[in-house]
């Protein structure tokens, strides 16, 4: 039989120590996400569901996406024990520069409409803690701004090429001027992917005050506040906006891009080359032929083409074609450190990141995207000492695989 007492107070003194209280909310809030997963729930109630969508969201029935992070999801990891991992490196060479950490932060498109600090904020992040940040052509903050918020980041310029190609020309000459580093030509965009959570929500550019809008931004009204405060929100390096961003994409960029702009831009580029949206190995090594510095194996976050092949599965023997000419770097899907230590393991240079980051700006702003960096990190880091491995570069393919269906 169980004998039961009264406990004295002494002994339930110790029991009682609640929280101390912290004053900033947005500390609170983000106090509570334990995983992207968290952020991107606190994102999710915190932002109209258009804004939330338009990060969220892929191309069509999202097959390319959910692949994705069904492969991610399928890696199997070998661990070898009793090996001291007390002290563990996450530094990372990547495109002949040290990065804090083996990945980069991804072009994101609109970036001020997730949360108003918008592009400046994150690459303040980037800044802090030593990794790349790449702004994007559809960036709503200019070339020169996000280098005079962040002088010390080390900045990559994503480019699209328009029709009018002596816009892009000049994007290109004012990303040299302001120290950006590193170019990103995307190549998967010839025309716009059918996201139909954008169609369903309305969603337009600049966001229009419909009645739906309307009744989102009641349940929603700090966002609003901030969109009606703050600077009008825009492309900045567009002048016409009007429309979705399919309208966008299918007036402004050029269907017509070849092998032969490739050329054009590693001829007028001075530093790094990376070709982003690669899908197949053949156009790997053509670009890598033509001087690319590094291709990014991608299907725009599933956002183009559905049905595209998942950027993990083509990594193995895209390294192996390269044969280490060139960099490869993969993106889609990744939402855990794990999915970016199995990425080395499997021959990635490094990975990219984009909704995970953009997740904590619309949870939290600039502390946003600096948690969704700490629980990366955090992630990196606890895996690899799990694997027994002390460096990131000490990553083999021995390390991780993936597991076949059935």
């Amino acid at each position: 039989m169980v004998q039961r007492r009264i406990p004295r107070f002494s002994e339930l003194k110790p029991l009682l120590r609640p929280a101390p209280f912290v004053r900033d909310a947005t500390e609170r809030r983000l106090a509570r996400a334990a995983s992207i997963a968290d952020l991107r729930d606190i994102a999710r109630r915190r932002t109209p569901r258009a804004v939330f969508d338009y990060t969220d969201g892929a191309a069509d029935g999202e097959l390319s996406l959910s692949r994705a992070r069904d492969a991610w999801s399928r890696v199997e990891f070998s661990p070898s024990v009793l090996r001291d991992v007390s002290a563990v490196d996450t530094s990372r060479e990547i495109l002949g520069q040290r990065s804090a950490l083996p990945f980069a932060f991804a072009p994101t498109g609109f970036t001020r409409m997730m949360g108003s600090e918008g592009e400046p904020a994150v690459a303040s992040v980037a800044e802090q803690v030593g990794i790349p940040y790449t702004l994007s052509t559809m960036g709503t903050t200019t070339i020169e701004d996000v280098a005079a918020a962040a002088p010390g980041a080390r900045k990559w310029f994503q480019l699209y090429l328009w029709r009018d190609r002596s816009f892009a020309k000049d994007l290109v000459q004012r990303a040299e001027a302001a120290g950006y580093d590193t170019l990103m030509l995307t190549v998967d965009t010839p025309v716009g992917g059918n996201r139909r959570r954008d169609v369903h929500n309305g969603l337009t550019v600049p966001p229009a005050l419909t009645l739906r809008t309307f009744v989102d931004g009641a349940l929603h009204p700090r966002w609003w506040f901030d969109l009606l405060t703050t600077s009008p929100l825009s492309f900045a390096s567009l002048e016409s906006t009007e429309g979705t961003v399919a309208d966008l994409i299918n007036r402004v960029f050029d269907p017509a891009l070849t092998m032969d702009d490739v050329v054009w831009l590693r001829s007028a580029w001075p530093g790094k080359l990376v070709i982003k949206g690669i899908q197949n190995v053949d156009d790997a090594r053509r670009v890598v032929d033509e001087g690319a510095d590094a291709v990014l194996l991608s299907n725009h976050g599933g956002r183009q083409l559905d049905r595209a092949p998942v950027p993990l599965e083509l990594l193995p023997p895209t390294v192996q074609a390269v044969g280490g000419r060139a960099e490869v770097f993969v993106d889609t899907g990744i939402m855990h450190g794990a999915d970016v230590v199995a990425a080395i393991a499997m021959g990635a240079n490094a990975a990219l990141v984009g909704r995970a980051y953009l997740y904590g700006l619309m949870a939290g702003g600039q502390q946003g995207v600096r948690k969704a960096v700490d629980i990366l990190t955090g992630e990196i880091v606890r895996t690899l000492q799990l694997l027994g491995i002390t460096h990131v570069d000490d990553l083999r393919a021995e390390h991780a695989r993936i597991r076949p269906i059935g």
